[in-house]
């Protein structure tokens, strides 16, 4: 017989997203909704570990849709990754009579979750709230949306100073090991080269696309770099070999960095947000657990969170080649 739930737990955790905020709101009214209590947990595992819990109730969540970062913090628990402190945090949800948990986060997030449940039986669910777009089981993940948003918004203001002074500009955004934030923000944003993981451009092939703009009459140019892009050891370090072979060009750096994590999440994020909140929670309440709801096909899903952790993005490669024809 299925245990019937009366309480849920909702926690962020990991790197924070827009979006994070909006999806803490619909969970919380969902439970309300079905006349289940909800309680919000600070600070992630680690606030789980310790007991740091509120109760949480439908005007508690007023106004925070438009909010980016996290009302329930977020951190990163080194204490939750040993059998003690999930031990503890085991321990403080029996007390607090919490019945099932929703994480919202990333890989790293549902790592935790999945190895919670496996030991403890404890019916968990996640909710994808990353920037970088590279959960399995997903076309979009919290806060992606407006991040891509800010990034364009940055390239167009960096693109007016470009071409008042002729100039190529690097610009650096997150993605570590993955280059969906580079290649959509880079062809939204018209940039004339993409670098991300995924693809090896190669330096020689940089250099020539370089020349070939040059070339064909361009008077600046701006190159978008994902952080993780393995051309160089970093931007700074790309720019003086560039410099060096391209005398004729006058480079700055731009990386965005953490700005991309901030600010009032978009429509879509906020939709999106709403939607999977409402799915973690009445998945939870039919008996259903250790999955991640997610969007495929315009379509919420479920996907076993084992998959979304170990599953592979793919970079859209119809996109590589639109990149390669606009930027002729």
């Amino acid at each position: 017989m299925l245990k019937t739930i009366k309480k849920v737990g909702v926690l962020t955790s990991g790197g924070d997203s827009p979006g994070m905020n909006a999806a803490i709101r619909s969970v919380v009214r969902t439970c309300a909704y079905h006349n289940v209590l909800c309680v919000g947990i600070y600070r992630g595992y680690q606030g789980m570990i310790e007991g740091d819990f509120i109760e949480m109730g439908a005007r508690s969540v007023h106004n925070i849709i438009n909010k980016g970062g996290t009302i329930l913090k977020s951190a990163r628990s080194k204490e939750f990754m040993t059998p003690e402190g999930r031990k503890k945090a085991y321990d403080h949800l029996v007390k607090a009579e919490v019945d099932a948990l929703v994480v919202i986060g990333g890989d790293g997030s549902f790592t935790g979750a999945e190895v919670f449940n496996k030991e403890y039986g404890f019916p968990v669910m996640g909710i994808p709230g990353t920037i970088d777009n590279d959960i399995f089981g997903t076309s979009h993940t919290l806060g992606y949306d407006t991040a891509l948003n800010t990034v364009v918004e940055c390239i167009d203001k960096i693109r007016d100073t470009a071409s008042s002074h002729n100039r190529l500009f690097f610009v650096e955004v997150m993605g570590r090991d993955a280059g969906h934030i580079a290649l959509n923000a880079g062809i939204g944003g018209g940039a004339e080269e993409i670098l991300i993981p995924e693809e090896d451009l190669g330096l020689e092939r940089l250099l020539e696309s370089l020349k070939k703009s040059k070339a064909s009459g361009k008077s600046s140019s701006i190159v978008v770099i994902a952080e993780g892009d393995k051309i160089g050891k970093n931007v700074f370090e790309l720019k003086d070999y560039v410099e060096a072979n391209l005398p004729e060009y006058e480079i700055r750096v731009s990386v965005l960095g953490h700005m991309q994590r901030g600010g009032a999440p978009s429509c879509y994020d906020r939709v999106l947000a709403s939607r999977l909140g409402v799915k973690a929670v009445e998945s939870l309440l039919e008996g259903k657990s250790n999955l991640m709801v997610g969007m495929i096909n315009d379509k919420v899903a479920l996907t076993p969170l084992e998959q979304a952790i170990k599953g592979h993005t793919e970079i859209d490669r119809e996109l590589l080649r639109v990149s390669d024809i606009m930027s002729i």
